[in-house]
């Protein structure tokens, strides 16, 4: 199947790592980082831009980790901790709104994304919210962003060093973590061996390869260090942290925090929002979504726009971890979401 997607140019490189909470049960690499052919194929160590899995893996995993602190509340208003966020529409946003994907505000902004924190917390703040609060649930990248803001603050460091702390943290609890990449940016000869992107037609760095390099915008003028995108990992990291999550699922008291059974469930818990699918920062099963139709309604996952995917299984015990460079001359997001739906429907079995 993934072989048969490069051939028909949906993405040049692909890496598979499929397990239970015990371990890895199918691990793969396919494909060469571009569609060239001269390009050198792809390993099992691999980074990739994990893009918006950076939401659920990172900026998810902080704020559950200031909960527990006591340094954040989901019920917080958003107005306590951004001042120009004010307006009778927009008071009563809290953290949970933003991690629901339900404050009203749009997914992306109209214009080209500002230089640096100050400016996109200005525009942001400010910006007519798309609709009322909690009575629809939109995916938006601007909110993430304000919560990479909030967490960082909040935990008093960056947000790359909040999450690197947690990271190191959960080595007790899965060794994967200690030797395969999960981070914001990447540096020396793991940053050239990085699979490589191609900026879209509004990016002012058109024209390069980004090799090691965010590919979104937003991230990139942030130094690429933000709450909706920015973390690269291998699949074999990304699947450390998978099986973390669900020894979690299965009451595994032994989790370092914030992994806790509890803290988990309650973050993977649907929405109220009407027709949401979303959770506290995770998307959750339904038959119509990327994870396909075969998995149990407990399942919970997210995706990333440069072809990355992430679900977890808790009642099969099971996780998917898939890797792309889709946004490297490879197909449609509309492609890309067939295949993912095929790749998660095929190892239902496994």
């Amino acid at each position: 199947m993934l072989v048969a997607a490069i051939a028909a140019r949906v993405f040049p490189a692909a890496v598979a790592d499929v397990g239970s909470s015990a371990g890895v049960l199918w691990r793969e690499a396919v494909g060469s980082l571009t569609f060239a052919a001269e390009s050198e194929p792809v390993t099992q160590a691999t980074p990739f831009d994990l893009a918006s899995l950076t939401k659920v893996i990172a900026t998810t995993t902080v704020v559950m980790d200031l909960v527990d602190a006591t340094a954040l509340r989901l019920d917080e208003p958003i107005a306590d901790a951004f001042p120009e966020w004010r307006g009778a529409d927009r008071e009563s946003v809290s953290v949970r709104d933003l991690l629901e994907h339900a404050s009203g505000l749009p997914a992306r902004l109209i214009d080209p994304p500002p230089e640096g924190r100050r400016e996109f917390e200005h525009d942001i703040c400010t910006m007519p919210l798309e609709y009322e609060p909690r009575t629809r649930s939109i995916y938006s990248d601007l909110g993430f962003i304000l919560l990479g803001m909030l967490a960082a603050d909040r935990a008093g460091r960056s947000l790359a060093a909040a999450f690197d702390v947690i990271r190191q943290r959960l080595v007790l609890a899965e060794a994967a973590l200690a030797t395969e990449t999960l981070s914001f940016g990447l540096a020396g000869a793991l940053k050239l061996q990085a699979a490589p992107t191609l900026p879209q037609d509004d990016d002012v760095r058109r024209g390069r390869t980004l090799v090691g390099d965010v590919h979104d915008t937003y991230a990139a003028a942030l130094d690429g260090v933000a709450g909706h995108a920015g973390l690269f990992g291998t699949a074999a990291g990304v699947a450390g942290f998978a099986r973390a999550a669900l020894r979690a699922t299965h009451g595994d008291g032994a989790m370092p925090e914030p992994l806790s059974p509890s803290r988990v469930l309650q973050f993977i818990t649907r929405s109220t929002v009407t027709a949401s699918s979303r959770a506290l920062g995770w998307d959750t099963m339904l038959p119509t979504s990327s994870c396909g139709t075969r998995m149990s309604a407990a399942a919970f996952g997210h995706v990333g726009f440069t072809g990355t995917s992430l679900w977890i299984d808790p009642l099969r015990d099971r996780y998917f971890v898939l890797l792309t460079n889709r946004a490297h001359q490879g197909g449609t997001l509309d492609q890309m979401r067939a295949l993912r739906r095929a790749f998660h429907d095929a190892l239902h079995d496994l």
